[in-house]
Order: C-alpha cells, then sequence, then structure tokens
C-alpha cells in the first residue's frame, strides 16, 4: 500500500466500513499507485504548513482516551525541517501537560492544519520527541525570538504521512489581522470620502 497516509488510516475495520459505504473502490485504486507516497514533505505541504499560525494536535493516553489540543503561535512557528521532519517551541501554558504525559507512553500524534479562509486541511501523522531546555542547538532552530512567550520545551515530529483534505463543510473563517487586510482598500476609500466631504463642507460654509 504505497500511499503512506492511508497504510495507517484504513484498518481492516474501516476498510470493511468504506466497503458497506460504496467509496471502497475508490481509495483502493489509490492504494494501487506504483510507488510510496505522501510520506515526504513537498514544496506545498512546506509553504501551506509555514503559513499557519495554529494547529490542532491529538495525543492517546494510557487508558485509551484521546486528547486533541490547539496549538497557536506567530505564523511559521511550526518550523519545516526538512522533509520528513517538523518542529514547534512549546509555549507556556495552562500546565496541564496531557499532551506532554501522553508522549510518554506513545509517541504517536495526529495533527490538523487549517487554512479556513481557503476551506483547505492538511492531516498529518507523526511520531514526537520532546527537545529539552538542555538542547540549545535543537531549540534555536524553533524559537521565535520576537514571540513573547515563554518556552518550556521543544517537539521534533517525524512525519510519517500525511494527506490533504476535501474542502467539503469547512466553514469560512477569518483573523483579525485577515479582516483588516481585506478590508484595507475599503477603509481608505472611506477616508477618502469622508476628506473629501470635509472639503466640500468647509468650501460652502465659506462663501
Amino acid at each position: 500500500m504505497p500511499h503512506r497516509y492511508a497504510e495507517i488510516a484504513f484498518t481492516p475495520t474501516v476498510k470493511e466500513a468504506q466497503e458497506q459505504f460504496g467509496s471502497r473502490n475508490a481509495y483502493a485504486r489509490m492504494e494501487k499507485a506504483p510507488e510510496t507516497r505522501n510520506h515526504l514533505l513537498g514544496q506545498a505541504e512546506a509553504q501551506f504548513i509555514a503559513a499557519r499560525n495554529s494547529f490542532y494536535m491529538a495525543t492517546t493516553g494510557e487508558t485509551g482516551w484521546p486528547y486533541i489540543q490547539h496549538r497557536g503561535g506567530p505564523t511559521g512557528f511550526m518550523r519545516v525541517l526538512n522533509d520528513s521532519t517538523i518542529g514547534f517551541a512549546d509555549f507556556r501554558g495552562n500546565r496541564q501537560y496531557i499532551s506532554l504525559g501522553n508522549l510518554a507512553n506513545d509517541d504517536r500524534v495526529s495533527l490538523f492544519f487549517m487554512d479556513y479562509p481557503n476551506k483547505t486541511r492538511l492531516k498529518l501523522f507523526g511520531r514526537a520527541k520532546v527537545v529539552g531546555l538542555d538542547d540549545d542547538s535543537t531549540l534555536s532552530l524553533l524559537e521565535t525570538p520576537d514571540y513573547r512567550a515563554r518556552v518550556e520545551r521543544g517537539f521534533l515530529i517525524k512525519v510519517e504521512g500525511f494527506d490533504w483534505n476535501c474542502p467539503q463543510h469547512i466553514t469560512e473563517r477569518y483573523t483579525l489581522d485577515e479582516v483588516r487586510a481585506m478590508t484595507a482598500p475599503l477603509r481608505a476609500r472611506i477616508a477618502e470620502l469622508e476628506r473629501r466631504l470635509a472639503e466640500a463642507a468647509g468650501a460652502a460654509t465659506s462663501i
């Protein structure tokens, strides 16, 4: 099965469900590609990840319960170090350390990178490794000097497989910075019209 993400995700029971609901043939064709793919990040994946300012990461605890955590920071805080490794600095948060504790027993993670304005989603399986504060050389690759947050550790993630998702049912959402950029021409036009109105009003009162 050369599609690496499918190889991980499509377990026997998943394939049974696909067969039951009529999607198995399409995915079976995808799995029969001649070469292994979706295991090394290309330019499209690297650029997409570098443009994100947040992502979601799932881990699993000893009890078998999954845990999903939102991670946020400045754009590009998730670094693409090479075609099989990504990593990020772990900023101090609420100090529950659920993801950290889960990874002590199971290093497997699942990540979702979302581009809401363009309704695009990148899913990624990987294995995470904790980087301590004593590993200065590695942490220096992950830190964002201008971001005012305390770094407690770093995470390196070895990519095992990834897949792009369809845009169906992704609601378009925009950050404040994106809204400001989109409305900048409109605000500039309003300011220009207000200036003209003020000049016209001043000219009228002087008559």
